[in-house]
């Protein structure tokens, strides 16, 4: 089994040395900021309105992004329903209904965590 690196905490002017990207109390902070699924609009209004619907209609992976691997659906199970192409935040600012299924697509695991990753400012904990 591989060593961890070890590397300096991402927080600027943070010394500390960690193993992932931000040292414990900089993760810490990080996900007060992000805020409980529940504050972020992930409730069961949510569930019901829009993440059940999405997988209904894309049991499989429709992603097609380049930047994953593939050009055509991957064709996994889905497993999360993501909002795409704009975020539910985005859809929120904008007087849209961040739960209409049409603002939706299901994604499995891997393409759903790096298109996160990829498309989030600082990844996971923006």
């Amino acid at each position: 089994m591989p060593k961890p690196r070890w590397r300096v905490c991402s927080e600027p002017r943070c010394p500390e040395y960690t193993t992932s990207s931000k040292c414990d109390a900089h993760r810490r902070q990080a996900e007060q900021k992000r805020g409980t699924a529940r504050q972020r609009g992930y409730d069961r209004e949510h569930e019901h309105r829009f993440r059940r619907p999405v997988l209904q209609r894309d049991p499989t992976c429709v992603c097609t992004d380049t930047a994953h691997g593939h050009g055509r659906p991957c064709g996994q199970p889905s497993r999360h329903a993501d909002h795409h192409p704009t975020d539910r935040r985005a859809l929120a600012a904008a007087g849209l209904d961040p739960n209409d299924p049409k603002h939706g697509r299901g994604l499995c695991g891997p393409c759903h965590s790096s298109h996160t990753a990829h498309e989030q400012p600082g990844g996971w904990h923006a």
